[in-house]
């Protein structure tokens, strides 16, 4: 139906940026909202970012200002720039999206395999 592939995961220092981005492939009829979650060791998975595909953005208050989601809706790709990460971003970023496959009338909720972005102190 739908696959959502990751991609920009990495190791970078307290400070850097990586840019993540996941596409959405398949036999898509309609991609909804698309966003981002993370899963840090022992924790529980958090959004972190969402976007419709009007473009209306919401974040978590921890990334405020220094995250941002953006998305290519002729590609079903969608972005996440990271700047000014800290240790606290480690984690395990998985990619969402509330698509429609084509044959169906309703939609449900796709995620991708997961990029680990460790950033070191």
């Amino acid at each position: 139906q739908v696959q959502l592939v990751e991609s920009g995961g990495g190791l970078v220092q307290a400070g850097g940026s990586l840019r993540l981005s996941c596409a959405a492939s398949g036999s898509i009829f309609k991609v909804n909202t698309m966003g981002w979650y993370r899963q840090a060791p022992g924790k529980q998975r958090e959004l972190v970012a969402g976007i419709t595909n009007g473009g209306n953005t919401n974040y978590a208050d921890s990334v405020k200002g220094r995250f941002t989601i953006s998305r290519d809706n002729a590609k079903n790709t969608v972005y996440l720039q990271m700047r000014s990460l800290k240790p606290e971003d480690t984690a395990v970023y998985y990619c969402n999206a509330d698509a429609i496959p084509h044959g169906y009338f309703s939609a449900r909720a796709y995620w991708g395999q997961g990029t680990q972005v460790t950033v070191s102190s």
